[in-house]
């Protein structure tokens, strides 16, 4: 039986890249360049890249990089995105649990909840980071974003999306946060690339910030950093707070 996040990213290509998250890819890719040290001959590895936002864009600019990522509907997109704009990426139909690689990657990216926290269990989130981990070369970084565990505690996620939600985007109900398991069920109401109106259960895990680092050290990261992720404008400058709605970590594989 196939997951909620496996039914909502199937035939949901063209509606994803109208996602209003999806506006800030260049200054998100700024930022990830810098990490990089604009060492363009650095591999990237783009986890759960999605219609392939991230990786085009990073590919345009001159780096070398892999796309993974479990739906083939999304995937075809991002080859189509690809091929439109005369680049070549690898992407590959991969599950960010169990991936191939090793001491491949100077730098591994899952940006806007890619893969990591959708997972049915907090072990499949943690085995995620673990092969990031296994995937980086010796001094590699992972540079992801993940719900800030602080927000829900403080606001309510049911407003937020409400408030941010443009026009055609998907439509969030029913928002139930479970504070043993800081999980956030919800009813998402979406129509896909065919105009099917589809609506599927869906829960999220958020992450408060000693969780994290302790995930990510358990995973074999010695160096972790935790910032506010802000849209488009990633910085090390941008101290987490809880009115913060994600949260930035880079991880090094020291």
């Amino acid at each position: 039986m196939k997951q909620w996040y496996e039914l909502l990213f199937e035939d949901y290509g063209e509606g994803y890249d109208r996602e209003n998250f999806t506006a800030g890819t260049a200054g998100e890719c700024d930022f990830i360049e810098k990490e990089a040290g604009f060492e363009k001959n650095l591999k990237i590895l783009d986890i759960g890249c999605g219609t392939g936002r991230h990786s085009i864009e990073l590919a345009r600019r001159g780096y070398p990089v892999t796309g993974i990522d479990l739906s083939e509907s999304m995937l075809a997109k991002a080859r189509e995105k690809a091929k439109n704009a005369g680049l070549s990426i690898d992407f590959q139909k991969q599950d960010a649990r169990s991936l191939p690689f090793m001491n491949e990657f100077g730098i591994a990216i899952m940006i806007c909840e890619g893969s990591f926290p959708l997972m049915e269990t907090d072990e499949m989130n943690f085995s995620i980071l673990q092969n990031a981990f296994t995937a980086l070369k010796q001094g590699g970084k992972l540079i992801f974003t993940t719900l800030n565990g602080l927000f829900p505690l403080y606001h309510s996620v049911k407003e937020f999306t409400k408030e941010n939600r443009k026009e055609g985007n998907a439509d969030y109900r029913d928002n139930s946060f479970d504070l043993m398991t800081f999980r956030d069920y919800n009813t998402t109401v979406f129509v896909d690339d065919n105009g099917r109106e589809k609506e599927l259960r869906c829960n999220e895990r958020y992450y408060i910030p000693p969780e994290i680092t302790w995930l990510c050290k358990s995973a074999g990261f010695t160096g972790v950093d935790i910032f506010g992720a802000r849209l488009g404008a990633f910085s090390r400058e941008d101290q987490l707070t809880a009115e913060d709605f994600e949260m930035l970590v880079i991880a090094e594989k020291r």
